[in-house]
């Protein structure tokens, strides 16, 4: 008997609007691209190097899909927990195999937005309606918000 876990989970900002493509069998398949960011000092010199790393998510299942097609719009920061998968192909034409890992978002797996839609992905600023209504609270939540990547 095997054991093993396969689980994977990122937290970063959307690098495009949600693609959806059809399928021949009828079905659609959702596909994200999710950037996430690090920084470190350089020791040599001493310096501070900001790395970004893209992440590539998908899903087949048919509500996900729709709520992502509502929802997933470029610079929006996104929660994503699946289970990592590789696809390998050959193009046409070629000899070698391709390859691409993706988080596959399966039944049980999650995608929340940590942030609220306003058109441009980017947060509230203060003082600015958020889904529509603003309140003290909304306000207060924006504020030091200004420095977020604007995707």
């Amino acid at each position: 008997m095997s054991f093993g876990l396969n689980r994977a989970e990122v937290i970063g900002r959307l690098g495009a609007d949600v693609t959806v493509n059809h399928l021949a069998s009828g079905g659609r398949v959702a596909n994200l691209s999710i950037a996430t960011d690090e920084s470190y000092i350089d020791k040599t010199s001493g310096e501070r190097v900001d790395k970004t790393e893209w992440h590539r998510a998908v899903t087949f299942q048919p509500g996900l899909v729709d709520m992502l097609v509502k929802n997933a719009r470029k610079g929006r920061l996104v929660y994503v927990a699946g289970k990592l998968q590789t696809r390998r192909w050959r193009k046409e034409g070629e000899d070698s195999d391709r390859f691409s890992t993706e988080i596959l978002l399966a039944p049980g797996s999650r995608v929340q937005f940590l942030d609220r839609p306003n058109g441009n992905g980017a947060a509230p600023e203060a003082g600015e309606p958020a889904n529509g209504s603003a309140t003290p609270a909304d306000a207060s939540q924006a504020e030091g918000q200004g420095d977020q990547i604007p995707f």
